[in-house]
């Protein structure tokens, strides 16, 4: 599953376009961002309500794909200047962690 096929399907709002809309590899689900650097898989998302500028440096040394921000967080302006010049997504949803969690791992874990 893409970046945008699992936007699609989550209903999340993509907030740029200069990212490669890759295939996901799996997600991680954190808001301790040493969590984050420690386990989160290479290609993957993350799922956070951490709607900040470290948010994408941590999702840059963990090569991770797309930075979903859960709860309708506002994004700041320089969050997404850096998720761009990093070519990281930032995706964009209502619903919470667990909500988005759950059915990102049925989506990615369909038989």
């Amino acid at each position: 599953m893409t970046i945008r096929e699992a936007s699609a399907a989550l209903n999340c709002k993509i907030l740029h376009e200069d990212f490669e809309d890759e295939n996901l590899s799996g997600a991680y689900t954190s808001d301790l961002l040493s969590d984050v650097m420690a386990y989160a898989k290479e290609g993957g998302a993350l799922i956070t309500i951490q709607a900040h500028k470290n948010t994408v440096a941590v999702a840059s040394l963990a090569n991770i794909s797309v930075i979903i921000i859960c709860n309708s967080r506002p994004i700041p302006d320089d969050m997404l200047a850096a998720a761009k010049n990093e070519g990281i997504a930032v995706l964009l949803s209502k619903e919470n962690q667990f909500t988005v969690s759950g059915k990102l791992y049925g989506l990615l874990n369909k038989q």
